[in-house]
């Protein structure tokens, strides 16, 4: 078993000075706990956020303006029109304008988004009521002067109470509630927060505006596709039409953003991928600030050891084995802290997810890997160096030595 003594000797070696070599492992805990549990919250959220965007549903189209020359709107309703008219595989159209309210009702006073829109917006956003009803075409066409509460909305104004027949104050206008829609949860894009009203009564007691050509602004135009395998002719479709009805030269940039659901998806996940590495980045600081620690802990112990190699080496100890025994000591100590930092890790992800109900944290076998592997690699790379230097002392110099 002579392959385990140069382990065993540097084991005794870390015991030997045990507080000393906890601190010096304490920046290779961080830095792995920061790594595991930073990288853990970020890709949960990542897939928080990306669960969010695919319960909008896999057939959403979205259309959203670009400010054309002078900034001047570019999207209308009558571009919905056309679209539901003229393109093929296109269930339901819902034009959608935004707008903010202060919001009285039951005693509450809250400020709430505003969506006009038509009953296809209830398709569009794979939405369904809780209680009572959508508004219809009717309502639409008539100006009714109802609404539909988000979950979150109807909470807040009417607590347990049944808000369906009740009537709230909106700006200047009384509003009866016909329905309320069932939660969302913390989505992009959730319905929870807002209250949804007929996009002509909506027109009524909001700023008109228009585009160049005279028809009326919205801000973006939802659409269900009939089926995803669709989604790509469509969405050629409606940028080929939209470029007529907008008159826009051949050279020229669309003044529109065509998104579906997977493009909404991609370009999230991607943003928070960037931000998940970044992340772990910032953590990856703390393992090189632990690895110099750790180097400069492995030279001062090579100085109080002078005595001790020169004495090894005269008694006929090989250069290589006094720096594997320092290299393992370094070794050993980044490994320790490695061992403690992914115990950590686990516990800081367990911990954010027990506090914040809307992320779960996900420890992933190869970030755990990496985390070990890379501590371990420092703990190598830092102490070549004092290994280094401890083999090459020469022992007449070393025995010398006070």
């Amino acid at each position: 078993m002579r392959f385990l003594d140069p382990l065993l000797s540097a084991w005794r070696s870390v015991l030997a000075h045990k507080l000393r070599s906890f601190l010096t492992t304490l920046g290779i805990v961080i830095g792995v706990a920061a790594v595991i549990g930073l990288l853990a919250i970020g890709r949960g959220a990542q897939n928080e956020i990306i669960a969010s965007i695919e319960s909008l549903g896999a057939n959403l189209v979205q259309i959203t303006p670009r400010t054309g020359a002078g900034g001047a709107p570019t999207l209308s309703v009558e571009d919905a029109r056309a679209i539901e008219g003229q393109i093929a595989n296109v269930k339901t159209v819902a034009p959608v304008v935004r707008a903010t309210h202060q919001v009285v009702a039951n005693g509450q006073d809250i400020i709430a988004v505003s969506i006009g829109t038509t009953p296809g917006y209830l398709l569009a956003y794979n939405l369904e009521v809780a209680s009572g009803s959508f508004f219809s075409d009717y309502d639409v066409a008539r100006s009714a002067r109802v609404a539909v509460l988000g979950a979150n909305t109807a909470n807040d104004l009417f607590g347990d109470a049944n808000p369906v027949g009740q009537e709230i104050k909106m700006g200047g206008a009384v509003v009866r509630v016909i329905g309320v829609l069932k939660p969302k949860g913390a989505a992009i894009m959730s319905p929870d927060d807002n209250i949804i009203l007929p996009l002509a009564f909506m027109r009524q007691f909001t700023t008109q505006q228009r585009t160049p050509q005279g028809e009326h602004v919205v801000h973006s135009i939802a659409l269900s596709v009939a089926d995803a395998q669709y989604s790509p002719q469509v969405v050629a479709e409606i940028t080929d039409l939209l470029r007529e009805r907008h008159r826009l030269l051949p050279d020229a940039d669309d003044d529109f953003r065509i998104l579906s659901t997977d493009d909404i998806a991609a370009q999230a996940s991607e943003a928070m991928s960037i931000m998940t590495v970044f992340l772990g980045a910032i953590a990856a600081i703390s393992l090189l600030v632990g690895g110099i620690g750790v180097m400069n802990i492995m030279l001062v112990s090579v100085l109080e050891r002078t005595r001790e190699i020169g004495i090894r080496k005269a008694l006929g100890a090989r250069e290589r084995d006094i720096w594997s025994q320092f290299l393992l000591e370094a070794a050993l100590l980044s490994l320790n802290g490695g061992a403690i930092g992914i115990a950590l890790g686990y516990g800081i992800a367990a911990t954010v997810g027990y506090f914040v109900q809307e992320i779960t944290p996900i420890v992933t076998p190869e970030v755990v890997v990496l985390a070990a592997t890379v501590s371990i690699g420092i703990g190598l790379f830092f102490g070549f160096y004092p290994a280094w230097q401890a083999s090459r002392l020469n022992p007449i110099d070393a025995l010398r030595a006070d």
